[in-house]
């Protein structure tokens, strides 16, 4: 691996953030967060000479900060992320829709641009629920109880692709672009990319997770999937990440004029729970 990337905490992070969202939405209104999936990369790549480890040919395609800006998708076994990462300007745009609870559906985007955050969210399923702008609500960490709690930017690879892969104990090509193996998700930076106590739980199966992936014929990563196995009360279920779009998607710019405002009381209230 080239470079140690990101810190391997967005997906938890911004799960975290939807669901308490969601709790406060919930007693607000007087009442009372994706499943598994799958990617495909495209296209194909020459292989790789033979005396090059694949392990590490793997790792070098995994986005850095000298990436152009692409687009990105990711699952667990309880989010489902997508949105743009732009790592010239240490920016990303993450958007989630969480699961109905309750009868009430929580929509939230994120758009982070070095130290600077922005928030969209809306509720519906209900009467009564909280109303937000639908611009984008630019946000003052100062007025939040944590801002750790939000997005920030940490990295091209946040859907933590380096971290898992830098931790395969086998790693095969099997034709042009196609790689598969067995990773340890067990400890360090791997352990992170899971949901808080998943690794522990998974013992000695966590410890052989196989995995495949997709690399394109521009040589990026293009897609990462894990099959994780059921631990505790945790089903199995897949860990996908998909990078994208590297030589079509927008740059990311601040929102200005009347695509902006200041983020209201009500923002700060659901943030902080």
């Amino acid at each position: 691996m080239t470079q140690r990337i990101g810190t391997a905490a967005t997906i938890r992070r911004v799960a975290g953030i939807a669901t308490a969202v969601l709790a406060a939405t919930a007693l607000s209104a007087g009442c009372g967060t994706i499943k598994d999936g799958a990617s495909t990369g495209a296209g194909s790549t020459p292989a790789a000479s033979p005396s090059v480890d694949p392990k590490q040919a793997l790792l070098a395609t995994v986005p850095d900060e000298a990436t152009s800006a692409f687009r990105f998708t990711g699952k667990d076994a309880s989010t489902s992320l997508s949105g743009r990462i732009d790592p010239a300007s240490k920016a990303l745009e993450m958007n989630m829709v969480m699961p109905p609870e309750d009868g009430i559906t929580v929509k939230m985007s994120f758009l982070v641009i070095e130290d600077k955050v922005w928030m969209k969210a809306k509720f519906s399923g209900k009467p009564g629920l909280p109303k937000l702008p639908e611009k984008w609500m630019a946000l003052d960490k100062a007025k939040l109880t944590d801002a750790s709690g939000v997005p920030s930017y940490d990295g091209a690879d946040q859907g933590n692709a380096g971290p898992l892969l830098d931790a395969a104990t086998s790693v095969e090509q099997q034709g042009a672009g196609k790689y598969a193996g067995f990773i340890d998700v067990t400890g360090g930076e791997a352990a992170k990319a899971l949901d808080d106590g998943e690794a522990a739980a998974l013992g000695e199966a966590g410890k052989h997770v196989p995995f495949t992936a997709q690399v394109g014929p521009d040589g990026h990563l293009t897609s990462l999937v894990l099959e994780m196995p059921a631990a505790g009360k945790q089903k199995a279920y897949q860990y996908v990440v998909a990078y994208t779009d590297f030589d079509s998607t927008e740059k990311i710019t601040a929102p200005t004029g009347s695509a902006v405002t200041k983020a209201p009381s009500l923002a700060y209230e659901l943030l902080n729970g």
